[in-house]
């Protein structure tokens, strides 16, 4: 795992993470880390971007469905 050091934060922002850790019982690191997961989550556009991309490499749905016959003389024809 990687470690970062932020410098210049202001002292009230500090006081703040440090009193939201203290009543969630947990370490200022931790609550520190939860943040920073929380900010690098994917936004909505770049989920979309990579549902469209995983989506694009799927083979094309016709428009109406194939009968029984269909599909066997297809798969006959493949061969």
């Amino acid at each position: 795992m990687a470690q970062v050091v932020i410098r210049n934060i202001d002292d009230d922002v500090i006081e703040r993470l440090r009193e939201r850790a203290k009543a969630r019982k947990q370490s200022l690191e931790q609550t520190l880390r939860e943040a920073l997961s929380a900010a690098a989550r994917p936004t909505r556009e770049e989920v979309l971007k990579e549902l469209a991309r995983i989506r694009a490499m799927a083979p094309k749905r016709r428009n109406r469905r194939l009968t029984a016959q269909e599909i066997i003389r297809e798969d006959r024809d493949s061969h």
